[in-house]
């Protein structure tokens, strides 16, 4: 599913009238966002360097430009070519709903030696006290160090305000500040020279401070470290945000328990990331590809159990932090000391950091997702020659929309059925007289042929009456085949099209119409094989099992197959379950809304990481089960149905129901 061209498509960030679409597009979003967010909230925007100051511009425009926080460069690649200058790196526009009130945790780097932060430590203290500068090859490999050094640097003892202007003598001479004042009194100098922090050069007296007294430092508005392996190489797009640089912004500005919205799902990756660290989340599409995508990443991940302070409250109640050293006296723990002057010289317990993305881990524990669920704004079927007066004002509507369908069928005259093949039509027009139908054109795959269209409503599922007075009509007229395009559809008009040729003496195929459409002038830039999909419909097998323990019925359904349409013979033809991307099952479906129950993965590697993080646990049967066609054993529900969804090639999601009261 995830080497599919379709797929690929689905993330370009490519607009029909340029910046001005983008901009109108954004803009609606950035209006959204200021209502939904809490008065502590802050919104982040991806944008490259060539737009970054439209961007600015804009967001000025909506949250105002008093709550500006920040412009984060951050590195998105390391090989990037250009004409000029090679880019590699991307920006986060940080704006906050109240810049007064913005939460915001600080985040911490180690202080490894030799990277950032540390290239004024230029000077090692021995086991025994000596001290000198580092050597070239000391400074390139710091393993070359003796047991016991200590790396360190001297900084600056003095400032413009008191408390001491007095003489301090220090290893047979006596030094006095050379501006200002010394920043601490006569008490804390004493303290300091006891505690062999100071150290004279020709330009006076110094302070010194060691690499372990804080080996952590601040994280600034340049991310140089996002492109390294293990964080961008796992990107399967261009316009894919890197977890790493997600992860710093969630960490940065909420806490456990809050809620994060991602309005631009891609493949999951906010949701994925606040998922991992215990906050809420909301994520958006248009487009049905990266909720698939963003579906199985969620279902097959797994996470560090993070120790929690209170277990009734979870996550909202905070994560426990501890301080650690490892073997060689390093900090890895998510509390580091933070020597200072002023602790030295006050004779206190130096202060502590919090490191917010080093919780205390609990090894023993693999945690997977928490339960979610997955909504679409299905409209309501509409019968345009339904109920008398119920969408009379809409009747001017419905026609232009038709006229709309009708264009960008006449544009696009492609219907993606997958695995690389598709019909290409010709001679696209609106029929001359019709009560039902609403084009017509002929099939060019082989022998030309005549067929026709009947497109849903735009704010509506496809009724079975619709499809059924079409048919009517596309039979009479000795139509070869009738397609069905819509948006959504109600399942007994989606029965009435797989039977249609038994039923009404006709063959018809269901096509999926990307949601984009909708859109209007922001239509993204889309292939013919974009707009239009042919969808198969999933063949269940449903079993009544024997009753045990209990005396429950039990039922077992099985996924036998994919019926798919084949464009150059005009009929299905039935693929096996098992060469499905995924399926999922609802044991007690209720009409309205799909509860997964079960969930299985046939065609992919999905349940690999779980299955190696709970090798331990489960046996290799279990994960044949998730990775095959039949379901466990369930007891009937109280509505007395089932439902089996499948997720095809190009993400759309193709639903049959079952009854459980005719089952042998």
């Amino acid at each position: 599913m995830t080497r599919e061209p379709e797929m690929v498509k689905a993330y370009r960030d490519t607009w029909e009238v340029g910046l001005h679409s983008y901009l109108t597009y954004l803009r609606d979003r950035l209006l959204l966002a200021h209502d939904l967010l809490s008065s502590s909230g802050s919104v982040f925007v991806q944008i490259s360097d060539e737009n970054l100051h439209h961007v600015r511009e804009l967001m000025d425009e909506v949250f105002g430009a008093e709550n500006f926080c920040s412009v984060i460069a951050f590195a998105k690649t390391t090989g990037a070519t250009s004409e000029l200058l090679s880019t590699t790196t991307d920006f986060l526009v940080w704006y906050a709903r109240d810049r007064e009130h913005v939460k915001y945790n600080q985040l911490y780097l180690d202080k490894s030696f030799g990277g950032e932060g540390t290239s004024a430590y230029n000077k090692v203290q021995l086991a025994d006290g000596t001290r000198r500068p580092l050597s070239r090859e000391e400074r390139d490999n710091p393993s070359l160090l003796p047991a016991g050094s200590r790396i360190y640097r001297i900084d600056n003892l003095t400032s413009q305000r008191p408390p001491g202007d007095f003489p301090v003598p220090f290893n047979g001479e006596v030094y006095r500040p050379r501006r200002g004042y010394w920043k601490t009194g006569e008490d804390g100098m004493r303290k300091l020279i006891a505690a062999k922090r100071l150290e004279a050069t020709d330009g006076g007296l110094y302070y010194v401070r060691y690499l372990i007294d804080f080996p952590v430092f601040q994280l600034s508005n340049t991310w140089d470290d996002t492109s390294i392996a293990g964080f961008a190489s796992d990107k399967l797009y261009v316009v894919e945000t890197s977890t790493k640089v997600v992860q710093r912004c969630i960490l940065m500005t909420t806490n456990p328990g809050d809620l994060v919205l991602d309005p631009t799902c891609g493949s999951g990756t906010t949701a994925y990331v606040a998922e991992q660290w215990g906050r809420g989340w909301i994520t958006v599409d248009t487009s049905r590809v990266p909720l698939a995508l963003a579906r199985q990443r969620l279902l097959t991940a797994t996470f560090p159990y993070y120790q929690l302070k209170d277990e009734v409250r979870g996550p909202a109640g905070g994560f426990t932090f501890v301080r650690r050293q490892n073997s060689r006296g390093e900090e890895v723990g998510g509390i580091v000391p933070h020597v200072t002057l002023k602790s030295i010289t006050n004779d206190e317990q130096p202060e502590e950091e919090v490191v917010v993305d080093r919780p205390e881990v609990t090894n023993d524990i693999t945690r997977v997702s928490g339960p979610f669920c997955v909504e679409a704004t299905i409209p309501t079927p509409v019968d345009y020659e339904g109920a008398a007066g119920s969408l009379n004002d809409g009747a001017d509507d419905h026609g232009s929309f038709i006229d709309r369908m009708l264009e960008v069928l006449r544009k696009s005259p492609v219907l993606q059925v997958g695995g690389n093949k598709k019909v290409t039509l010709k001679n696209v027009r609106a029929p001359a007289k019709t009560l039902a139908l609403s084009a017509e054109a002929m099939v060019a795959n082989g022998a030309d042929k005549s067929v026709a269209f009947v497109f849903g409503p735009e704010n509506g599922a496809v009724s079975e009456k619709v499809v059924h007075d079409a048919a009517f009509e596309a039979h009479g007229k000795g139509y070869a085949h009738l397609y069905v395009i819509g948006f959504a559809i109600q399942p007994n008009a989606r029965n009435l099209i797989d039977n249609c040729e038994a039923v009404m003496n006709i063959p018809a195929t269901y096509v999926q119409a990307t949601p984009d459409l909708m859109m209007g002038d922001l239509l993204k830039t889309m292939r013919s094989s974009q707009i239009f999909s042919v969808c198969g419909l999933p063949e269940v097998k449903l079993r009544k099992m024997k009753a045990k323990g209990n005396g429950a019925t039990q039922y077992q359904a099985e996924l036998t197959g994919l019926d798919v349409f084949d464009p150059i013979e005009m009929h299905v033809h039935h693929d096996p379950g098992d060469n499905v991307p995924a399926w999922f099952l609802d044991t007690d479906y209720n009409g309205l809304c799909f509860h997964v129950s079960q969930a299985f993965f046939p065609r992919t590697s999905a349940w690999d990481s779980l299955k190696k993080a709970l090798r331990g646990t489960y046996d290799d049967a279990v994960w044949d089960h998730l990775a095959g066609t039949t379901s466990a054993p369930f007891e009937a529900g109280e509505h007395g149905q089932i439902a089996v969804k499948v997720i095809d090639d190009r993400g759309n999601e193709l639903m049959v129901v079952k009854g459980l009261e005719d089952v042998r």
